[in-house]
């Protein structure tokens, strides 16, 4: 049987965001695993190379330079591109398996039936997760849910990124073969010591200093405000206590510079802006505690998983989307308060001997179960079956 795959990922390729990190992870595997694919993307992101994987990126629209998360009319634009792309790979070469990422199995689910393909789905996230104040939007993403609903009974096996989503397929079609592949860290680069050293010096006036970092966006369900609340009084119970946020627009660090300095702590917080993602794995292992102020969202954060492999202390608020992948030997949670927070991370900071064991616990977690090479191991219990050898 052939060893060709049909890879459909109706995301940008490759940006350092979570459904392009998450393909370039099962390209790689798939390599290793002695697959040929042929990968079929939007014209955004900078081209990686893997062995045996070929890009084939749809053309673009005159003027759309760039492809927001969610759906739009430009999304809907580029996935009829892509349809059309796959379908003219599919009639010149012989695949064993169509994988079609989110809306793309809809399709895919045609084109592997008409050439005789297997098809793999693999769901990302949950339509109900985007429904808001805009109708249109609820009402585009309500058709979605039924046109997924068919993806799943469609095809030969499914793939979630998350325990709630595989319950979801579960439930829509118990009798399709489903497998819940974990997220692994975005980086798989490990910390470098002498610059996570010179880190350490640099982001400290004194050795002495605790330093408590937070990555991620400044939107609203990350937990920012929380967190920038519980600054200040987080400040005044470990006066030993300072922040390095990583992220945010300059307009947004300029307007919390603003909140801290109105608190009298702004010498209590350095903001570092954007960090390349390979060169985080050394802030995070120069920092003591790592924090995950999330406020809302079912699915882990991905940040959790770069955070568990930095070998770091890690306060987190008590939510189903941070216990997913953290208990509490992993993790400290707070209630989702900035008075709980505050309290949680300054007697962290206040406390050496539990961050060591925490961040030993949360390194052993990364080294037993999330990386690449158990990746890679589940990626191929999905595939075997479906691509039996001769």
């Amino acid at each position: 049987m052939s060893k060709r795959i049909l890879f459909l990922s109706p995301q940008p390729f490759f940006q350092w965001r979570g459904s392009p990190i998450r393909v370039r992870y099962n390209l790689m595997a798939l390599s290793k695993l002695g697959y040929e694919v042929d990968l079929v993307t939007f014209p955004f992101g900078e081209d990686v190379e893997i062995p045996g994987v070929n890009i084939h990126r749809v053309s673009g629209f005159k003027g759309v330079n760039a492809m927001s998360i969610g759906p739009s009319f430009w999304k809907l634009m580029f996935d009829f591109k892509l349809f059309l792309l796959a379908r003219k790979l599919m009639k010149s070469e012989t695949y064993a398996v169509v994988h079609g990422v989110e809306d793309a199995g809809f399709f895919g689910s045609f084109l592997a039936r008409k050439h005789q393909a297997k098809l793999i789905y693999e769901k990302h996230s949950d339509p109900c997760s985007y429904k808001g104040k805009n109708a249109l939007v609820n009402v585009v993403m309500w058709l979605y849910a039924k046109v997924e609903i068919f993806t799943i009974r469609r095809a030969d096996a499914v793939i979630a990124t998350g325990a709630g989503l595989e319950a979801q397929v579960r439930g829509i079609s118990p009798e399709t073969p489903c497998a819940h592949i974990c997220d692994i860290p975005s980086s798989l680069r490990e910390a470098d010591p002498e610059s996570t050293r010179n880190l350490r010096e640099q982001l400290r006036k004194d050795p002495a200093e605790v330093l408590a970092t937070y990555v991620g966006s400044f939107a609203t369900y990350q937990g920012i405000d929380l967190l920038f609340a519980a600054i200040p009084q987080a400040v005044r119970a470990a006066p030993r206590l300072r922040f390095c946020i990583i992220g945010g627009s300059e307009a947004e660090i300029a307007e919390r510079r603003e909140v801290l300095a109105r608190e009298g702590v702004a010498d209590c917080a350095r903001f570092l802006g954007k960090v390349d993602p390979d060169a985080l794995p050394d802030y995070l292992a120069a920092s003591d505690i790592l924090l995950s102020p999330r406020i809302s969202g079912n699915n882990t954060p991905l940040k959790l998983l770069d955070y568990l492999k930095a070998g770091s202390a890690i306060v987190a608020t008590d939510l189903e989307a941070n216990r997913l992948i953290l208990n509490e030997e992993t993790a400290v949670f707070a209630a989702a308060n900035p008075e709980d927070f505050a309290e949680a991370v300054a007697q962290l900071a206040l406390n050496p001997e539990r961050r060591t064991s925490l961040a030993a616990k949360g390194r052993h977690l990364i080294d037993e179960t999330y990386n690449f090479g158990h990746y890679t191991r589940q990626l191929k219990a999905v595939y075997d079956p479906l691509t039996p050898t001769n």
